[in-house]
């Protein structure tokens, strides 16, 4: 699917940032951006760093002059930021707007636009991002697929339960962070700490993205939990003290968040 050649962000915020910077890395996927001025200090270092990026002052030039515009706008304003703006009939929307669902954002819009939502996630600055996107569409794809790659959802449910497993990131360096303290507490310093656990859990993500859709995630579990061993000592613990019981109820209360919103 080709890439379009302009895209067009209205709102300049850290998730506009890292998807311009991951479409303009070399070699640029993308002829042109044109980015709304809010933030003026996002989107003059854009402008600074990219010659392909043009900042503008109106909202509704970008929708004009851009076949594909992004919303990045935070959801607190979006509506205010929407609602005057004249999109075209069959226009190419991709909504990154956070706990806005597809009815509203349509009703906000006031045409018949064609309209993705996605969940990029910061690491689409370095193309390495894993991005859901809500309906499944070949040109929203492409784009994320340059940044990373596209999980393509072909329900709501889909979305929502990819957004709530989203919402894990926190919980991820939660574990570092305490760790690194658990270390430190015993002895060892917090640099050697985190000199350590960061490649440690990195390699792992690599294990499971090497391993494929063909190998289970539990099944990897016992190949790193020896018999006996450490490991599976850590995990029986972790598992009879609570914790993938805790993990599971904030799962569903953050999904009971989103698609009760």
């Amino acid at each position: 699917m080709p890439l379009p050649e302009r895209i067009g962000f209205i709102g300049t915020g850290a998730i506009t940032d890292a998807m311009v910077r991951g479409l303009l890395a070399e070699p640029a996927a993308i002829p042109q951006v044109v980015v709304s001025q809010r933030s003026a200090d996002i989107s003059a270092r854009l402008a600074s760093d990219f010659p392909q990026v043009h900042v503008s002052p109106d909202n509704q030039a970008i929708v004009d002059g851009c076949d594909t515009v992004v919303l990045a706008i935070r959801p607190q304003v979006a509506e205010g930021v929407i609602r005057p703006l004249q999109f075209r009939e069959g226009q190419k929307i991709i909504s990154v707007i956070a706990a806005t669902d597809r009815p509203k954002l349509l009703d906000w819009i006031g045409t018949e636009v064609r309209l993705t939502q996605a969940i990029p996630l910061p690491f689409v600055a370095r193309r390495k991002g894993v991005t859901a996107v809500f309906p499944a569409d070949a040109g929203t794809a492409a784009i994320f697929d340059v940044l990373g790659n596209a999980v393509e959802c072909e329900t709501k449910a889909e979305y929502d339960l990819l957004a709530a497993a989203s919402a894990l990131m926190a919980t991820y360096f939660g574990i570092l962070h305490r760790t690194t303290e658990w270390l430190a507490e015993n002895g060892l310093p917090e640099d050697k700490g985190r000199a350590y656990l960061a490649p440690l859990f990195a390699g792992l993500s690599e294990a499971a993205l090497h391993a494929g859709t063909d190998v289970d995630f539990f099944e990897m579990s016992r190949e790193f939990a020896t018999k006996g061993g450490l490991n599976e000592q850590v995990f029986r613990d972790f598992d009879e003290r609570g914790g993938t019981e805790a993990l599971t109820r904030a799962l569903s209360s953050v999904f009971e968040r989103i698609t009760n919103r």
